[in-house]
């Protein structure tokens, strides 16, 4: 019987790896991704670049691109809110709170976990839900964090019939971006597919500029950049200044903190 799991595909580095992950581990993908009004929009183009690259290697991935710029216009974020600028710094700092989405995830692990309750009856059969969430998100991010998960996955349950049809699947819960890298390093090896192309077509910089180069400078940036370094590569996307100065920006400001 085949296995599904239906992801959150934001065309970051996360659920990026995610979907490899759960390709290399033979799933059938149902990818949603949201425009919820994001400035970094770009991550829905390349999101939709590389399930482009998969189909040109004969892999088939179901991918829909759920529209909520109506509904969330009315929330109040960096992330989303006209003349709020994305704070910079490191990716624990308290200013960082500013870029969290109000209820955010539960509004989209909502309209996944109904799209994946929808695959299950139709297809009569289990799925997983699959979440690119790790233990970096948890210091800013309430909404990443085991105890949410485990409490909107009760809610669910309790709300539903055929529940039982459907699971959470959080890999790298008790990981961070670096083990994420070394994750789909393994993955794309299997799968026989270029790391570099793949990581190419993400974006993990909440404030990209107009080409759709990355900052560098945000939190989510740096954090992106340290996990790069540690796992000894260049980030293959493309940065507003050359990587050896992104780098020892990122570096600088992880000592910083410390």
């Amino acid at each position: 019987m085949a296995k599904h799991a239906a992801m959150a595909f934001s065309g970051g580095m996360d659920s990026t790896g995610l979907l490899m992950h759960l390709i290399a581990n033979d799933y059938t993908v149902h990818a949603l991704s949201y425009d919820y009004g994001q400035k970094h929009k770009i991550e829905l183009v390349r999101a939709k670049a590389n399930i482009q690259y998969l189909a040109d290697n004969n892999i088939q991935v179901s991918h829909k691109i759920v529209d909520l710029q109506s509904a969330m216009s009315v929330f109040h974020s960096a992330l989303i809110t006209e003349d709020y600028e994305i704070p910079e710094g490191h990716y624990e700092e308290k200013q960082m709170k500013q870029t969290v989405v109000p209820n955010r995830n539960a509004i989209f692990a909502s309209i996944l976990y109904g799209y994946a309750l929808s695959i299950a009856l139709k297809e009569d059969q289990e799925i997983k839900i699959a979440l690119g969430v790790h233990s970096g998100d948890h210091a800013i991010y309430p909404d990443c964090r085991p105890e949410f998960y485990e409490a909107l996955e009760k809610a669910f349950q309790v709300g539903n019939w055929d529940s039982d049809k459907v699971s959470f699947y959080l890999p790298y819960i008790d990981g961070d971006k670096e083990t994420i890298l070394r994750d789909s390093e393994k993955s794309l090896n299997k799968l026989q597919l270029d790391f570099d192309t793949v990581f190419s077509n993400t974006n993990t910089s909440y404030n990209p500029d107009e080409q759709g180069r990355s900052s560098g400078t945000s939190g989510a940036d740096v954090e992106r950049i340290l996990a790069f370094h540690a796992v000894g590569k260049v980030d293959p996307v493309t940065y507003v200044k050359p990587w050896p100065q992104v780098l020892e920006d990122a570096i600088n400001i992880e000592e910083r903190r410390k």
